[in-house]
């Protein structure tokens, strides 16, 4: 998202009130969500399990220091709404707000305290130039609020414009993510603890494709995992 972009968002929220993404209620102070929906939202409770079922995913495919996710991922529910409006709608400010939400979460929980850097999964430049931002890096910044933590978005790139992953197979989802993420500050990465965002876990293919090519060119760098969301089905069915 562009400063000028932030800055008219901002000259927009002064004069419109703040109502939550779910129902529209209004917010008050810091809120992200209204209280209510905050109370009814699908935690996960994975940050209380080190090996929960979605760090388990990784296992034999790439080493992980943590994986968690805030929110269970329902197909038909308001939260698939929700998320459907930041990546696909232009609504980056609500990623942002989720973001602060998941950060002060992680930051009581006290899981990624030996955690060097943030690093959002990166979008290639066409869909970056046509949706206007990266979901993903606004998650991450809104986490880097709370966890006063670096996002480091420059150092790996997406090199290839792959075909979106919403409706394909197991099989061929990891077939188009094969080799589509380019290292370009290894030096920047080396012996660092490394925390990778995205917006919603599902097989896992588009992280692991990120966070291997990471380890190839950066062996003695650690990742860590956290997504906004996670399908239960995906998880269950590994």
């Amino acid at each position: 998202m562009s400063i000028l972009s932030r800055i008219l968002s901002d000259l927009v929220s002064l004069v419109a009130p703040r109502t939550c993404p779910l129902c529209g209620r209004m917010l008050h102070g810091q809120e992200v969500i209204c209280s209510l929906c905050e109370t009814m939202a699908p935690l996960t409770q994975l940050w209380l399990d080190e090996e929960n079922p979605m760090h388990q995913r990784f296992w034999g495919l790439m080493p992980v220091e943590r994986a968690v996710a805030l929110l269970w991922y329902v197909e038909g529910s308001e939260w698939q709404d929700v998320v459907h409006r930041f990546k696909y709608g232009g609504q980056w400010r609500i990623a942002y707000n989720l973001g602060r939400w998941w950060g002060a979460i992680l930051r009581e929980q006290a899981i990624f305290e030996d955690v060097d850097m943030i690093l959002p999964v990166p979008l290639h430049w066409r869909r970056r130039l046509s949706r206007g931002y990266n979901q993903s890096e606004e998650l991450a910044l809104g986490m880097a609020e709370e966890l006063g933590l670096p996002v480091r978005s420059g150092l790996v790139r997406r090199t290839r414009y792959n075909t979106s992953q919403t409706s394909q197979s197991y099989s061929e989802r990891w077939d188009n993510v094969e080799g589509i993420f380019s290292v370009s500050k290894a030096k920047e990465l080396e012996g660092k603890h490394i925390l990778l965002v995205d917006d919603v876990f599902t097989t896992g293919a588009t992280i692991i494709s990120l966070g291997c090519e990471i380890l190839r060119v950066v062996p003695s760098a650690r990742l860590s995992v956290a997504t906004l969301c996670c399908s239960r089905n995906a998880i269950s069915k590994g």
